[in-house]
């Protein structure tokens, strides 16, 4: 998400550190630069208008006074003004109504708005520890029922089922009294979506809406569609009393537009942001940490929290004593990194959370493309448990090297480059052994400027 404006920016924020002094000629060589790179990331021109022109009002009554690092002021600026465009702080979904809490769903078809519940119901449990049940009003589209039945019982969630021959307005308020008899703490209602607005739609929506008496009437809109979302939240909007918006697809999304226009164009917060197909890519959206997202100062913070929710403890911590006490590196333990790995939503999710990724070059960062670990992935899994545990047998052996390379649909110039970055990464991984693990992510921890920790 954003990888097209937060490489025009990052670009434009580099230049900036240079600076000595703020003047108006640079100021406005830089607000140009910015406006050029909002406007082709499809944000919408009224909230890019008014970006700029908040920024230029602030940065040139910053010139006269004085800082001693002008350049870093207008830095400054920028983030704190990306921050209140997308939303200033946090808005958190409402857990405190008596239970059953009714969260209503909308949006268009296509939307995504299925798969949503079940991540929403999956990210309650989760982190919020609550009993979550759902249902589906959607009696226009029979494979949305089945769907939401199929995803409920991969979360492992309370599912009260329904038929196209019901009447929505009835299935909602049959599974608010279930919910009620089961003592759930949320109910999560899935309604019907249209290829587009209609009276129909809305009207329907509106009946369940007063019916339930939600607490929460959340949006879920494609983040794909760009400008069109920020329409589409609107319009929604005037016929509902919506709480918050869930942009879906922002893993597609390259320029981010939904996002930056939202909260300008609706008055409505984004509450989660949708980034990947699997069931538990959803995280809570935080204006502030997606700001410096953008400008390239990555998100330490959610990267942190991200690991402490999905990462196997007990694996790590016997990963760290393996390498504590300089045992050897075999493809199992590379397996179940990449395993790691991939609960972290792969290796491109967990970079753009890191600081100064853009100053990567380009060749190495290609080497670091998902793709390359799912194939990786396959040759290990082509392997027998022996050669797992012995990589020096396939190194010395053109007849395992034929054999694995068939086995996982890959070729033998595939296998030989593998063997040799596991042999880099074994090297590496010596380098980290003992008290050096600690002191080099110190080295590394030193080196990233305060100001980008939220220091």
């Amino acid at each position: 998400m954003f990888n097209q404006l937060s490489d025009r920016l990052s670009q434009t924020i580099k230049k900036l550190r240079g600076l000595n002094r703020l003047s108006e000629d640079n100021i406005h060589e830089t607000l140009e630069q910015i406006r050029k790179a909002l406007l082709e990331a499809d944000v919408a021109l009224s909230a890019v208008d008014q970006f700029v022109a908040d920024i230029r009002h602030k940065a040139i009554g910053q010139t006269t006074i004085g800082k001693t690092q002008p350049g870093e002021t207008l830095i400054k600026l920028v983030q704190d003004e990306l921050t209140h465009l997308l939303g200033d702080n946090q808005s958190e979904i409402n857990l405190n109504a008596p239970s059953p809490i009714v969260f209503l769903m909308a949006g268009l078809q296509g939307s995504g708005k299925t798969t949503s519940v079940a991540k929403l119901s999956r990210w309650l449990q989760n982190v919020k520890k609550k009993s979550v049940m759902v249902t589906s009003a959607d009696i226009y589209r029979p494979a949305a029922i089945e769907q939401l039945a199929t995803l409920a019982k991969q979360t492992g969630t309370h599912h009260f089922p329904s038929t196209p021959q019901d009447r929505p307005v009835e299935i909602a308020r049959q599974a608010l009294e279930q919910a009620k008899k089961q003592f759930v703490d949320v109910l999560i209602i899935d309604t019907a979506g249209r290829l587009h607005i209609d009276e129909e739609l809305m009207a329907e929506i509106t009946q369940i809406s007063q019916a339930v008496m939600p607490t929460e009437t959340l949006l879920v809109v494609d983040s794909m569609t760009g400008q069109d979302a920020a329409k589409v939240a609107k319009s929604f909007n005037e016929a509902l009393t919506l709480t918050g918006i869930i942009l879906t697809k922002t893993d597609g999304d390259a320029r981010g537009g939904a996002a930056l226009s939202m909260k300008m164009i609706t008055g409505k917060p984004i509450k989660f942001i949708g980034a990947g197909e699997k069931i538990d890519a959803l995280e809570p959206f935080h204006p502030d940490r997606i700001a410096a997202r953008i400008l390239g100062m990555g998100d330490i913070v959610s990267l942190v929290e991200e690991a402490q929710q999905k990462l196997d403890k007990d694996q790590a911590a016997k990963m760290a004593k393996k390498m504590q006490k300089g045992q050897r590196f075999d493809f199992n333990d590379f397996l179940a990194q990449l395993e790691q790995m991939k609960k972290m939503g792969g290796m491109q999710s967990m970079l753009n959370k890191l600081p100064m990724m853009g100053q990567i070059p380009a060749k190495a960062a290609a080497l670091l493309d998902d793709k390359l670990f799912v194939k990786m992935e396959a040759i290990i899994r082509s392997m027998t448990e022996k050669e797992r545990l012995f990589p020096a047998l396939i190194s010395n052996s053109g007849s395992r090297k034929q054999r694995i390379s068939k086995g996982s649909g890959t070729t033998l110039q595939d296998i030989a480059k593998f063997l040799k970055q596991f042999t880099q990464m074994e090297k590496m991984l010596k380098k980290f052994q003992g008290n050096k693990m600690m002191k080099r992510m110190q080295q590394m921890q030193d080196q990233i400027p305060p100001e980008w920790l939220g220091k």
